[in-house]
């Protein structure tokens, strides 16, 4: 039968806005469940471009999404500053874009309160040398870029702390409804087969693109549309601040600083289910042309890794656009489809994230009768240990510090020692969570730099069974895992070095371990 769990809140999909939410109502004092059918940011909150936006993206298709973003991204800069590298932004128009919509950028701008500030294009190219000098038009804004994955982590933390239960790899399978209440949710772990069922007084559903899919099974509907957005991170970081293709918004128009690397994109293809998210070797091609436009670099660049996400948009209309379609959430409290506890939020930004969670919080509240006003915007987002790693850079400088000869790096391109490893491992563990290479690769950087977790995974993998926390081939299938996820990202980009890398990760993992083979020896 499985074990049955009690909660006032469950929260389904373990997202920035589900880790947000479970924040917000853990501050109100409200018992929640999070849960997640993979790990913490399996979606698209760890599969988007990491821009905190100023909101100028939007000012001439969604003027409304643009000043929830501008007030938003404010807001996080200065309540949880460790998730955020204010890099500040340009907006860059080159020579044959729409003077038109260059000429009323910033009067757009001003509209929605958003501050855009002109640069003489020979001082833009002086601050950002990988610009082209085909650029007429330059224009300061505040964007950021920021980290999701330190970002939910950190959300979750405190959660935790205020007595928020998480459970990783359990997948909403069914509901059990009793007139206009959903009685029971009944959960399944896909790695042990292990039923969970749980009793809560209000369900929501922050799943981001498998709203609906989830919406479904409590029998209740959400027009979904699937936009799949395709980037690319390049080898080293090409410019210090966000660049934005001055025009309306289209493929190839993105350059995002992330740390030790940049993250360029996107696109907005339409899919026919999340699952099918994946990104081509045709998208990247196109990307990369266009974009040499604004940033002829892009020619000669090595790139690591591509990645998709889907855009969880709701449809509204019936245009075939779907840039068109509003960045603005959606909060649905489904009583027209005959559910009194159950509430879904979906769409919006990353930016967003803590106003949906607001919201969100304030309905669940409203149905539970809990008066505690939302604390988020005011309160500081404490930074936790276990989020610190995902930061590039910071274990190199915490390694060289402590000149401990005998804690061994064990991925040498971003030089994660056993020492974090140990210290992810435990606090995995006494969450109830099995510390497996991926969910290391959540919460730090191995695995994210030039190989792609051709050595680290191996060495981690040793590691693990030194330790006792593997067994048989047990090693194997978490490499396959790993190693996948990996390929993914490898194989549109395999052209030049890149091809010889992968070469080299056949012989090594297909050739000496067997691990294209259906089974174990």
């Amino acid at each position: 039968m499985g074990k049955t769990l009690t909660t006032q809140v469950l929260i389904i999909g373990g997202g920035v806005t589900g880790t947000g939410l479970a924040r917000d109502l853990a501050l109100r004092g409200l018992d929640c469940l999070l849960v997640d059918k993979k790990d913490i940011n399996a979606g698209a909150s760890g599969a988007n471009h990491g821009l905190l936006h100023s909101g100028a993206r939007y000012v001439a298709s969604d003027a409304a999404a643009a000043r929830e973003c501008a007030r938003e991204g404010a807001l996080i800069k200065r309540l949880a500053p460790q998730c955020v590298e204010d890099t500040g932004g340009f907006f860059v128009g080159i020579k044959g874009d729409d003077e038109t919509y260059i000429a009323d950028f910033a009067n757009r701008c001003r509209q929605c309160g958003i501050v855009a500030t002109a640069v003489d294009p020979k001082t833009a190219l002086e601050m950002e040398p990988c610009l082209s000098t085909d650029v007429i038009a330059v224009y300061a804004v505040a964007d950021a870029s920021i980290d999701p994955f330190k970002l939910s982590l950190d959300n979750l933390a405190q959660a935790q702390s205020l007595g928020t239960r998480y459970l990783a790899h359990h997948q909403m399978v069914g509901v059990e409804k009793k007139g206009r209440r959903i009685h029971s949710v009944r959960l399944k772990d896909p790695i042990s087969g292990r039923l969970v069922r749980v009793h809560a007084e209000q369900i929501v559903n922050a799943s981001g693109a498998w709203a609906g899919e989830v919406a479904a099974m409590a029998g209740a509907r959400i027009d979904m549309i699937y936009s799949q957005g395709t980037l690319i991170i390049t080898q080293m970081r090409l410019g210090e601040r966000v660049i934005n293709r001055l025009r309306k918004a289209a493929d190839a128009d993105l350059l995002v600083p992330a740390g030790t690397v940049s993250i360029f994109g996107t696109t907005a293809r339409r899919i026919d289910a999340p699952d099918h998210c994946r990104p081509t070797t045709a998208e990247i091609d196109d990307m990369i042309s266009d974009g040499m436009t604004m940033v002829p670099k892009l020619a000669t660049t090595r790139f690591i890794r591509a990645y998709a996400g889907v855009r969880p948009l709701v449809r509204s209309g019936s245009g075939t656009d779907d840039r068109a379609v509003s960045r603005g959430f959606s909060l649905l409290d489904h009583e027209a489809d005959g559910l009194d506890n159950f509430i879904s939020i979906t769409g919006g930004k990353l930016t967003t994230y803590r106003l949906m969670a607001e919201k969100a919080a304030d309905l669940v509240c409203l149905r539970i009768g809990n008066p505690t006003p939302c604390r988020t915007a005011i309160d500081p987002l404490p930074p936790s240990d276990p989020a610190r790693y995902t930061e590039p850079g910071f274990t190199p400088r915490m390694w060289f510090k402590k000149k401990d000869p005998s804690d061994l790096l064990l991925c040498e391109c971003e030089m994660v020692p056993i020492s974090v490893f140990e210290e992810i491992a435990a606090t995995l563990a006494q969450a109830g969570q099995h510390p497996g290479l991926l969910a290391m690769g959540q919460r730090s950087r191995v695995g994210k730099g030039p190989c792609q977790g051709a050595f680290c995974s191996l060495r981690m993998a040793a590691h693990m069974y030194n330790r006792g926390m593997l067994r048989q081939s047990q090693g194997l299938d978490e490499l396959k895992t790993f190693l996948n996820e990996r390929w993914r990202g490898i194989q549109p980009l395999l052209w030049g070095q890149a091809v010889a890398q992968a070469e080299l990760q056949e012989a090594l993992h297909c050739g000496l371990l067997g691990l294209d083979g259906d089974e174990h020896a």
